[in-house]
């Protein structure tokens, strides 16, 4: 029987009549039906949101505690069915979506290492000539009600991302996942929800796209948007949150540079990995490789090589690396890309086809920096190789993106190192590996069009929270 994705109000399942399908992006089975929601449903769960964050702020932290890692047991526990969701409604491989689901339970773990997080600070106010002699600090309380909002590809991991820190800080959260992966989030809530732990009604689930979440978006309710996707959708939540907390993680054209003295062959191995992981569907897949002249034929052979290896075919397959894209619309977006790039002088040194469903792994060469390919976000299995002469020419392509979310250089140089870490213009830069990797711990977030505010579990802790002056005289 096909498993249903329910709403929750509040701690409470609510079933509908009407569903929608969701089928698997590979093999095109139906793999979940989820509940048509409205703008009502979600001014609804707003509502009851509000009712309970006098109880969730009330709450004991030690409690909070507790319902994170009864969550995290759960999880481990459900661990393959968790993954086999994921493979289901969005077709990542299966070991990579085991993987995620296992960082998923190490984010709820490291929210709890940072649960002092929320401590405050006590402070002489007498330290100015016009103070005076007090008990003066600041604490840090819970902003009050968050709407999340997620997107499909890591539908476990990046929701775990706002939800952990939000409920952990005290806050109630509604949380809208993507309509390509609506299973996935009402597992997750449900585990939430029926543990012995939870905060009655601190959590709240509904699903659906503009209707509903302009309606979570636009409301008076809400004290903090946390909204992870694309750069157009992060443009119309800043033009219609009014006067709230916003943290946008939005798109990245994350870029690599192959410097001269790099061990060539890890960097060739390693940017395959972070091109194509997960069909390229990831906001720091790396999609811009900037190769020094000198050893540009030698990366590009090595490169090609490494792509040609990697294991294509059904995501339900243990030994798969790369199956479907999320769907039709983004094939064929990724395949006219790549046509009108040809038509403007680039060559595909691999892949730029569809075999058996899959789009497969693709290697540009001739690119040109007026291209779409590499001028734009493509969320595919796209990578393009561009020669350069030099580090400081690098920079320059590097930074002439509006994206600045992670970026990386391929170096044993100390001083080109030095020099990256200032002169690139990003959220995060990382030396000697892919700007695909990513440590959940880590601050995340990017500069320019890639976003505002830092994910991580300590720093989305400060995101979700208020600081209160206090003084005592």
């Amino acid at each position: 029987m096909i498993e249903k994705a329910e709403i929750y109000f509040g701690s409470k399942e609510y079933k509908v009549k009407d569903y929608k399908e969701r089928r698997n992006p590979y093999t095109q089975e139906v793999v979940s039906l989820s509940a048509i929601c409205f703008e009502e449903d979600a001014l609804k769960a707003l509502k009851i949101a509000k009712d309970a964050t006098k109880r969730a702020k009330e709450s004991k932290l030690s409690q909070r505690i507790a319902w994170l890692e009864d969550v995290a047991l759960k999880m481990e526990e459900r661990k393959e069915e968790l993954a086999k969701t994921i493979t289901d409604e969005v077709a990542k491989p299966i070991a990579l979506s085991i993987a995620e689901v296992e960082r998923g339970i190490e984010t709820i773990k490291a929210t709890i290492f940072y649960a002092n997080s929320l401590e405050g600070e006590l402070y002489d106010s007498s330290m100015m000539p016009s103070g005076k002699k007090s008990i003066s600090y600041y604490k840090r309380e819970p902003a009050g009600v968050v709407v999340a909002i997620t997107p499909f590809n890591f539908p476990i991991n990046l929701v775990l991302h706002k939800l952990a820190p939000a409920l952990l800080a005290g806050n109630c959260v509604v949380l809208k996942p993507t309509p390509e992966a609506p299973l996935c989030a009402y597992k997750l809530a449900k585990i939430f929800i029926e543990s012995k732990h939870a905060i009655e009604d601190a959590l709240s689930l509904v699903y659906g796209d503009a209707e509903v979440g302009g309606a979570l978006v636009k409301s008076e309710i809400a004290r903090v948007i946390s909204f992870t996707g694309s750069v157009p959708v992060g443009k119309i939540i800043t033009q219609n949150a009014g006067i709230k907390k916003i943290s946008l993680e939005l798109g990245g054209n994350a870029a690599t540079f192959i410097e001269s003295s790099a061990d060539i062959e890890h960097a060739a191995k390693r940017c395959a990995f972070g091109a194509f992981a997960n069909s390229g569907q990831v906001c720091i897949s790396l999609q811009r490789i900037y190769v020094d002249s000198k050893i540009y034929d030698n990366f590009c052979s090595k490169l090609v090589e490494e792509s040609k290896k990697l294991k294509i075919g059904s995501p339900y397959k243990d030994d798969v690396f790369m199956s479907s894209l999320i769907n039709d619309e983004a094939s064929n977006r990724a395949i006219s890309w790549i046509e009108s790039a040809k038509k403007e002088g680039a060559k595909v040194a691999c892949g730029g086809e569809i075999k058996e469903g899959v789009f497969m792994p693709t290697v540009m060469v001739d690119v040109l920096d007026s291209m779409k390919i590499i001028c734009e976000e493509v969320f595919a299995p796209i990578v393009s190789l561009v020669k350069v002469e030099s580090f400081e020419e690098a920079v320059e392509k590097i930074n002439s993106s509006p994206y600045g979310l992670q970026f990386s250089v391929f170096t044993d140089n100390l001083h080109i190192t030095k020099r990256a870490i200032d002169e690139l213009e990003c959220g995060g830069i990382v030396i000697n590996d892919i700007p695909t990797l990513r440590f959940d711990i880590q601050p995340y977030g990017g500069v320019k069009y890639s976003g505002i505010g830092r994910e991580g579990p300590k720093f989305a802790l400060e995101e979700f929270s208020e600081i209160k002056s206090v003084v005592i005289l």
